[in-house]
């Protein structure tokens, strides 16, 4: 094996891993470790993509615990990878939420949200699956659940071309610059 190619790339097998919480924002912070980490070492994203897919996990996960899954509740998460192709990921909800929304008024809220005009109106909350979700992957799928809740499926797929595009014209920083501030009289 290449060392530097990821876990995944050698093989078009995908990798599927389910898991399975409590609806919880206790374990927000394992699950967007473990995105980043999976997202990172078994594809051939950058390190760009990787930030912005955690995001979009992260913010289906918040949703499921906030809005789809009622306290004591579960939420179930996969992730299914495919190497240099793409990365998918299935976020479950239980339906038993006080925001009960089927698969068609999730597809509604998300075409009202998306206007600009109706963004500006939205404040700090209601914006992520919009402007985070919507436009950070290339699929996004809502499903009703049998026996109640929601199935959210999410695909982006791997550009090299485009990512090494975006890398070269907006590199990671490799430092922070502080200066400091004028005084104040």
């Amino acid at each position: 094996m290449d060392i530097g190619k990821t876990v995944n790339q050698e093989s078009k097998e995908p990798i599927k891993i389910t898991m399975t919480l409590p609806t919880s924002a206790y374990f927000m912070s394992g699950i967007r470790d473990f995105t980043l980490s999976l997202t990172k070492n078994m594809t051939g994203f950058s390190n760009r993509w990787a930030y912005r897919f955690q995001s979009v996990v992260d913010e289906l996960c918040n949703n499921a615990i906030e809005h789809g899954s009622a306290a004591g509740k579960e939420i179930r998460i996969t992730f299914v990878s495919i190497g240099d192709d793409s990365i998918e990921v299935y976020v479950e909800d239980t339906g038993t939420g006080a925001t009960k929304m089927t698969a068609a008024q999730m597809y509604d809220m998300l075409q009202e949200r998306k206007n600009p005009d109706y963004i500006q109106h939205l404040g700090i909350r209601g914006r992520g699956l919009p402007k985070i979700v919507a436009e950070w992957t290339d699929e996004l799928e809502f499903k009703d659940r049998e026996g109640g809740g929601l199935v959210i499926r999410v695909k982006k797929k791997l550009d090299a071309k485009e990512s090494a595009r975006l890398e070269a014209e907006n590199p990671e920083p490799t430092h922070i610059v502080l200066t400091p501030s004028p005084k104040l009289s």
